[in-house]
């Protein structure tokens, strides 16, 4: 099994490129200026963008097996996580806030609550203060549950953050925001539209 950052060999193919190497993804140098990198700049920062790509596989690979053990869907999950952070914090979770948080329509909210409700991971009951709400809780077993795996799994990501140094700590939030912030597309065109045209099947 060759590792994720790896190009199945195949005829023409270098497979030390790496699917994350620059050389592999831009070869004329159509989409990064390379101006004033050299070899080494632009061989370390593909090693950063493997590394990148290690991380999201490693996390795809907790989602999934977090979604399997608790034999939900990623938006019940979400839901979940949601409802403890709440708990944690004293705050009383409404459908509304649900809906809010996961950007989903009343009906789906509906729909999962229903969902999660039948399958005993929350209850629904009156709103203390506001008779036109209802409380949503997930429940004992299923918090318990859900911390005592997946959550304990997910928390092993504050120990790697702990093992640098304070300075070490600003320049990755430093780097993690810029890179979000350069990749954001809700300021792009093509974003926001129906999509790549089909191809002529006839």
């Amino acid at each position: 099994m060759s590792s994720p950052e790896e190009i199945p060999e195949e005829a023409g193919t270098p497979v030390s490129s790496g699917i994350y190497h620059l050389d592999a993804n831009d070869p004329h140098g159509d989409l990064v200026d390379r101006s004033g990198l050299s070899e080494e700049d632009v061989q370390q920062i593909s090693d950063l963008m493997a590394a990148l790509g290690r991380l999201r596989e490693a996390e795809q690979r907790l989602s999934d097996a977090s979604l399997r053990y608790m034999k939900l869907n990623q938006s019940d999950m979400r839901a979940l996580h949601y409802l403890i952070v709440c708990a944690n914090h004293g705050v009383i979770a409404t459908p509304g806030a649900i809906a809010s948080r996961l950007s989903i329509s009343t009906a789906s909210t509906t729909k999962l609550l229903d969902r999660l409700e039948r399958a005993g991971h929350v209850t629904r009951r009156a709103h203390p203060s506001d008779r036109r709400a209802l409380a949503i809780a997930i429940t004992p077993e299923t918090h318990e549950a859900a911390m005592r795996t997946v959550g304990r799994q997910q928390a092993k990501r504050f120990l790697a953050a702990a093992r640098l140094a304070p300075d070490e700590r600003m320049i990755v939030m430093r780097f993690l925001d810029d890179m979000a912030q350069e990749i954001e597309v809700s300021e792009e065109v093509w974003a926001g539209s129906a999509g790549f045209p089909a191809a002529d099947q006839g």
